[in-house]
């Protein structure tokens, strides 16, 4: 009884002292504690708001996990499921992103070479001619043109040999363990070599654009131009033209397993053309196929027995000829702004290759969990199986991810990794990429830069945002399970990025 009075009392004479120092200064806090009562208002405020939108009914059945970090203390401001293991669809590109700048760098360059084991004895070259790939995804068909043009300066008219292909820079493993056989026709899920080759400056390697214009009359079958020009896809056309007034449904498919390419449909006349990406079997074969109609458009031919086929380049071959990639900064333009799965799975594969002396998944991966590791990010609670994301079983909780995002920051490559995400609103395709018709509206517009991703079910967006009064955030957001069109999914995380555009902590 006599402990409980004296505890009541203490509390009376607490709250007498309180009232009188409030009475004495105006009923004005200044303490540093009243400083964190306001503050933990703020949040409040904040997570009431964050709160509401998470109630939307299209988020019911799903899970969802949110993780909203003070960029430059790196607290947590709020988290929902933070620490849930999730899905990241494609932001899985903000580890391969950030571990390939830390190892690699960002000045780093992919090397294609031509090589020769043999002697060039007049106009001939006695011996045989190999075309090294080293990863490099941005080798076009104007770069094996110039190599031939070289070729053709050294005096080469004759090729007495074969001509090789060499991808042994990386591992037989043409797709990462997870890809769905559904995906692999389509340049999303293009097979990764040492030797490529991309057809624009999209720089999708392993991949063809198919064109499709409709013919001169009805009932006959369309035109169809492939980009680069080559013997190693066959365009199977099943399509028809129709009249003016028919409907226009073109459907451009490789068939699995095949370098079949089989265009369907209709298209009328006087219609606009249908375009696809088309990612090829094997391309190895096909950098070597459009390599030779090189050589033969500079007046060099295969002579005596010679025959086209992959190989290893000899140790002691000579070099003729090289190229060298754009750096890795500027590479990441496309990468990231454009979401390209096969940049991600390339970089994975090199990491491997410079750090671990092997061109693989696996060991490409473990560069990966190893280097995020040294950003704080828990690798005990990650599973990564692939460095694009692509993968339904790659597991990340929000948290990590914004801890990533915070850690990296110190580093000398931050602004260049920070400048390759797309930035909301932003119509220029370079610069909004997967954003560029998202937020499209001021405090959003040109301020929220962040990774997009998505797969079927799953939705996720992660970066950095600057509040209303100047604060700079980093926030995480992975939706996954969810049913219905995505485009509700992502009205919420926009919505959620807003809010937090528009917030005013003071």
């Amino acid at each position: 009884m006599q402990r409980s009075f004296i505890k009541k009392a203490s509390i009376f004479l607490v709250l007498v002292l309180m009232v009188s120092v409030a009475f004495m200064y105006g009923g004005k806090a200044s303490t540093s504690e009243d400083s964190t009562q306001i503050a933990s208002a703020e949040s409040v405020q904040l997570d009431e708001k964050l709160e509401e939108i998470l109630q939307n009914e299209h988020l019911d059945g799903t899970t969802t996990g949110i993780s909203i970090r003070n960029a430059d203390s790196g607290n947590i401001l709020f988290q929902h499921a933070g620490d849930k293991r999730l899905h990241p669809a494609s932001n899985m590109k903000l580890l391969t992103g950030a571990a390939a700048f830390a190892t690699l760098g960002p000045d780093y360059r992919f090397t294609t070479e031509v090589l020769t084991d043999g002697k060039i004895r007049g106009k001939t070259l006695q011996g045989n001619l190999y075309l090294k790939g080293k990863g490099d995804p941005t080798l076009m068909k104007e770069d094996l043109d110039q190599f031939a043009k070289e070729l053709k300066e050294k005096g080469i008219r004759n090729i007495h040999g074969n001509l090789v292909a060499d991808d042994s820079w990386y591992d037989a493993v043409r797709l990462s363990q997870d890809l769905n056989w559904s995906d692999e026709p389509f340049y999303t899920g293009a097979q990764v070599s040492a030797l490529s080759l991309s057809p624009n400056e999209d720089y999708d390697a392993g991949t063809v654009i198919v064109e499709v214009y409709p013919a001169s009359e009805a009932g006959e079958g369309p035109k169809v131009k492939v980009t680069p020009e080559t013997d190693y896809v066959t365009i199977v056309n099943k399509a028809k033209t129709v009249s003016a007034d028919g409907s226009k449904d073109i459907s451009i498919k490789r068939e699995h397993g095949s370098n079949d390419i089989v265009v369907k449909g209709t298209i009328p006349l006087d219609g606009s053309r249908s375009r696809s990406w088309v990612s090829v079997w094997e391309p190895t074969g096909y950098a070597l196929d459009v390599f030779k109609k090189s050589l033969q458009e500079h007046g060099i031919k295969l002579v005596g027995n010679s025959k086209v086929k992959r190989g290893v380049t000899p140790e002691d071959a000579t070099l003729l000829t090289s190229r060298k990639s754009m750096p890795l900064k500027d590479l990441y333009i496309p990468f990231m702004k454009l979401s390209n799965n096969g940049h991600a799975e390339i970089l994975t594969k090199e990491m491997g290759k410079i750090v671990k002396n092997e061109g693989s998944w696996d060991k490409g991966l473990q560069v990966i969990e190893e280097t995020v590791a040294t950003f704080g990010v828990n690798v005990d609670t990650l599973r990564l199986r692939d460095g694009s994301g692509m993968s339904h079983k790659n597991m990340i909780p929000a948290n990590e991810i914004s801890q990533l995002l915070y850690a990296i920051q110190d580093e000398r490559w931050f602004p260049a990794f920070k400048k390759s995400l797309p930035v909301a609103g932003m119509s220029e395709r370079f610069v909004g990429g997967t954003l560029r018709y998202r937020m499209t509206e001021e405090p959003a517009k040109g301020n929220v830069t962040a990774k997009t991703g998505s797969l079927t079910g799953m939705s996720t967006l992660s970066g950095y945002v600057t509040t209303k009064d100047g604060q700079k955030l980093i926030f995480s957001i992975l939706v996954n399970n969810y049913l219905g069109s995505s485009s509700n999914i992502t009205a919420i995380e926009d919505k959620i990025a807003t809010v937090l555009a528009k917030y005013e902590f003071d």
